[in-house]
This record gives structure tokens, sequence and C-alpha cells, in this order.
């Protein structure tokens, strides 16, 4: 993948430093180099440099399709000149066999260089998406937060789509028309010099044309794979969404939203159909001002007697091999183009390197005890928004630390930060003594378990979802983390149990029953360290109650970071810290708070009103 990923990255986005998504935010904010099609084709052949031996059976292959080219003008030229004249009927059958002959030929040869190509093609558009894909995986939370979802399937799925037939058949045809056109232009000088560079003059004008038109063709093209673009993020969106839109009786709103993006496809793909309905003719006619001077010189000389019958008919069939290839570049020009723009948007993903980047001699964090430390720590997703300033704050090993505040006080930056999803601007993070910056992140994420509020689960089985957190779990091990989640009841209940299907995000399941879940998976990875962010939020009292019990009893000699609103969640947390504006206002137990009775007794006075009258009356 090294061979792609060159350059620097993005820079800015909603949710990484430096930058907010906004109306066309999924369109790189840096200005992207020319990548030109010659280093295009450099980059492709790199895919394609392990099968050499497929690849030369395939030129070999079409080389020797255009060396059978020849065969059959001579074989017409011998026909009208010599075996006509000569009453030559024995000659006939053999001239017969020789057409078909090659004709068979020019099939097998076809057959075997197409296979050819589209098994290099398809492995080389299998190395790319992986590529690609892999590349995404390897970015940082930061650049999903500023490039919508739709963007980037569509350049996974439909630009590297568009570069397959380049690949597969493009490049060998570009390099084979180049020696059918060297062979062939070579012999018609042999023949006749005088009459071919007549023929020729007619070429500097069309690649002076092909020229002028490549750039627009290329341009436009790229403007209809965004245009695809936008369709795709709108129909992530909307089908994604599908329940809010038929609850807010959405529907014609979306249709007309969708309408307009796919009016802005249809208006691209007009732009680029005009251009090549105005390329194409332009170079036919350059072939036919070809054809003419050939017809009307040609029929000159053969006049003069200087050129038989046979041999202009032979010619004219050389003219139309060697305009063969000016009319197959003309149209894989559209394809060349085509590609070139998809590559471009492509290559715009494999270039970007994450703002979170891993050191190469990084460490391999062992076996964690959950001593964290926040030194001076300053983060913010955007330069004007700070969202923590000069925060410092201690974890000791197998803590409870809850955070508590309102929205926006910073407690999930917490700990996205502890799983370093993003790095801070100022000051550091330690954990075991190991600064974040100096340990390899999966190291450190494989002895995490988060529960966040927005729970995502996969379309599966109940089994796949909670495995998950443990690839290879046996069945006990499966259901003994769904008890410990209180989710064991409800799985029973299901038809089929633990293989019954929940759909996509979980759509067949409660909030309550995806949260309990979740909950498992985490459970299951046995993590040292645990992030519940807002874990029981979904839970009814009952299973809330149940859940705690069981988190009570999984958490000990385990780091806890607990983010919670419900303050009933956390009254036995080791140490409750108070957040407001990104720094810490209070910090102590449950009781030392309350008994402060500053911001912490205020939002419990809040949530528990009939309590805390309860006891001014009992005072």
């Amino acid at each position: 993948m090294e061979r792609w990923a060159q350059g620097s990255g993005l820079a800015g986005g909603r949710g990484g430093p430096g930058g907010r998504f906004g109306a066309g935010a999924d369109k790189p904010e840096r200005k992207l180099k020319d990548h030109t099609v010659r280093e295009m084709y450099k980059r492709m052949f790199l895919h394609v440099k392990g099968r050499w031996v497929i690849m030369l059976l395939a030129l070999g292959c079409l080389i020797a399709n255009s060396l059978l080219e020849f065969v059959i003008p001579q074989l017409t030229r011998y026909t009208i000149d010599t075996a006509i004249p000569g009453h030559q009927y024995s000659a006939l059958p053999w001239i017969a066999g020789g057409v078909l002959g090659t004709a068979v030929l020019l099939g097998i040869f076809g057959y075997l260089s197409s296979v050819s190509l589209a098994s290099v093609g398809q492995r080389a558009i299998y190395d790319i998406r992986n590529d690609l894909y892999r590349h995404l995986q390897s970015l940082d939370m930061a650049f999903f937060d500023r490039n919508r979802t739709g963007d980037l399937m569509s350049r996974v799925t439909s630009d590297v789509g568009m570069l397959q037939q380049l690949v597969s058949s493009g490049m060998m045809q570009i390099a084979t028309d180049l020696f059918t056109f060297t062979a062939i232009a070579l012999y018609m000088l042999y023949v006749d010099w005088q009459l071919t560079l007549l023929l020729l003059a007619t070429f500097p004008l069309m690649i002076w044309t092909t020229r002028k038109f490549s750039k627009r063709i290329r341009s436009s093209f790229k403007t209809v794979q965004q245009s695809v673009a936008e369709v795709s993020n709108h129909l992530q969106d909307t089908l994604s969404g599908i329940r809010v839109i038929k609850s807010f009786a959405s529907e014609e709103y979306e249709s007309e939203r969708f309408a307009v993006r796919s009016e802005t496809n249809m208006n691209a793909n007009l732009k680029t159909v005009k251009l090549r309905a105005v390329y194409e003719p332009i170079i036919d006619i350059l072939n036919y001002l070809g054809m003419v001077a050939v017809l009307v010189f040609g029929a000159w000389q053969t006049m003069r007697g200087d050129l038989t019958v046979g041999a202009i008919v032979a010619f004219l069939a050389y003219l139309r091999l060697l305009q063969n290839p000016i009319r197959h570049f003309s149209r894989i020009l559209n394809t060349i183009q085509q590609s070139a723009a998809a590559y471009e948007r492509i290559v715009e993903v494999l270039e970007t390197k994450p703002d979170v980047t891993e050191k190469p001699d990084a460490v391999k964090l062992p076996p964690l005890r959950g001593h964290i430390v926040f030194e001076d720590v300053g983060f913010s997703y955007r330069d004007d928004v700070p969202v923590l300033r000069d925060f410092n704050l201690e974890f000791k090993p197998g803590q409870i630390v809850a955070l508590v505040g309102p929205s926006g006080a910073g407690k999930s930056t917490v700990a996205h930060l502890v799983a370093r999803f993003y790095d801070p601007q100022q000051g550091r993070i330690t954990i075991d003594g190991y600064s974040l910056k100096d340990i390899a992140a999966k190291s450190l994420r494989e002895q995490m378990g988060v529960v966040s509020q927005d729970i995502v689960l996969f379309n599966g089985t109940v089994r796949d979802n909670i495995m998950y957190g443990k690839p290879g779990a046996t069945d006990e091990e499966i259901a003994a983390a769904a008890k410990a989640a209180n989710a064991h009841e409800f799985i029973s209940a299901f038809p089929k149990g633990y293989d019954s299907e929940i759909g996509e995000r979980g759509v067949k399941l409660s909030g309550g029953q995806k949260q309990r879940l979740s909950i498992a998976r985490a459970i299951l990875k046995n993590p040292r360290l645990i992030v519940l962010d807002e874990a029981t939020a979904a839970l009814d009292t009952e299973s809330e109650q149940l859940i705690q019990e069981a988190l009570g009893r999984l958490l000990v000699g385990r780091t806890c970071l607990v983010i919670a609103h419900r303050l009933s969640t956390i009254q036995t947390a080791d140490l409750i810290v108070v957040l407001d504006q990104g720094k810490i206002t209070e910090s102590g137990t449950h009781a030392e708070l309350m008994e402060l009775g500053g911001k912490y007794r205020r939002l419990y006075d809040m949530q528990f009103p009939q309590e805390t009258n309860a006891t001014e009356a009992d005072q």
C-alpha cells in the first residue's frame, strides 16, 4: 500500500482538529497536485507487475492479432491482381481457407487476450479496492468526522470500478494499437511513401484535437463522479434514517431533494455526452479526409500505372487498419479520462495521512494496570472552540471514575482521548507511565472495552454481535456475558435464541435490548480498562439495577471511566469529577460532593427533587 500512499493529509473538519464539516466538506480541502495520465498508468502497472506471465501471454495474443490483420488484405490483393487475371481456379479454395483460417485464429487469440486481460484487471481492481479499504481503516476519527459516508462508499465502489476497464483492456489496447500502427505505417511507407505521407499529414491535427478535448472530458467525468457521490450520500443518509423520515412525514421532501441530486448527475452526464458527441465525429471526419487522400491520389497513381487495382484495394484495407488504432483511441480516451477522474478521487483518500500517527518504534503496551494521568491537556475540535483547557486528572488502577456535567462540557472527549481517537494539542496523557503517543494503538485498544451511548450493532445474529468482542468465544462464554449484561433472558425468548437475526443496526431490538447486547460484547472481551459512555441510558430502572450489580462484579480490579447524566448510576464511584466548559470544577465521592453543596449537589437536586424535599422536611 506504500506505493499508493504518498503526499500530505487533509486538514480540518468537524470532530477533528482544525476544521468544520459543512456544505461541500466531503470534497478535500487541500488542492491536489495534477495527477497526469502517465502517473496513473505508472501506478496501475505497479498492481500488475507480479503477473507478467499472463500479461506477456495477452500481449503475444494481441501482437499475433495485429500481424494476422496483414493477411486478409494480402489475400485480397493476390485475388484481384493474380488469381482473377490468371484464371487460377485452383487457388480459390486456398484463398477461402486462408481467409477463414485467419478469422478463426483472430477469434482464438482474441479470446485468450480478453480472458488474460480480464484476469489481470480483476486482480488489480481487487488489490486496489483492498488497499483503499485498508487505508480507510488506518485513518483516524477526525477524517471520518469531516468526510461523508456516502462519498467514501462511492470511492471504494464506483470509482474503483471505473478503473477496471482501464486495467483490463485500456492499457494493453494502447500498447497493441501502437505496435499495429507502427507496423502498418512502416509497411505502407515501403509500398508507397508518397501516399502514406499524404495520409499521415492528418494525424497531427488529430493529436491536437485529442489534447484539446481530453482535459475537458476528464473534468466533466470528475463532475459526474462527484454527483454520483452526492447521490450515494443522500441514499445513505435517508435509507439509514428512514424511520425518522416517516415519523416526520417527510417522504415527499426527501424525494424532491433526491431528484435535485439526480438532476445534477443527469446534467453532468449530458455535458459529457455532448463533449464526446463533438469529439468523435471530428476524429471520424479527419479519418475520412485521409481516406479521400488515399482514394483520389491512389486512383491517380493507378491510372498512371504506378499502382495496380489490387494494390490500391489492399492499401485501402491497410488504411482501415491504420485508422483503427485512432478510432480505438478516440473511444478509449473516454475510458482513460473517466478512469483519471476516478483515480484522482481515489488518490485523494490514499494520500491522506491521519492526524493521529503511530511512531515507528511504538511500544507494545504490557498487561494494563489502568493508571491514567492527564497533564495540562488542552484539546479542541476547532481552533476557535476549546473543549478541554489545562485539564489535569488521575485515574488510579482499579478505580471507577465518573465524569458528570452539562452537555458539551468535554466528558466524551476525555473518553476519546483515552482511546487515542484524537491527540491533544497541548499537554500529554500517560497510561501506566507510558505516553499514549509512544504506545502502539492496537495494544491499547485490545485491552479496552467501550460501551457508547451511540449503540452500533451489525447486521447478523445475536451471537455474532456479542462474539465481536472476542472472536472464537465458546457458547458458554457468550451466554455468561449475556447473563452478566442481563440480556440472556430476552435472548432466550427469541424463536432462534442466540441465532436470531437482529437486522441492520439492531433494528429488530428495543433500545434497552440493543444497549444490553453492546454491554455483553464489552463484558465478553474481558478488558482491563472499561469506558461506559452513557452505557445504561436506554435501560429501564430494573434492568439498570441488575446491570449495575453485574458491572460491579466485573469491574473489580479494573479501571473504569463512566460518563453519565443519570447520577443514580454513579453514586458508588470511587471518584466523581464534575466538568464545566472543559475544566474540572469539583471532584470527590458522592457523599463529599453532596456535602460540598456545589454544582454536583445542584445537578442531583434537579434529578431527585422529591428526595431533596424529603430530606429538608426531616430537618
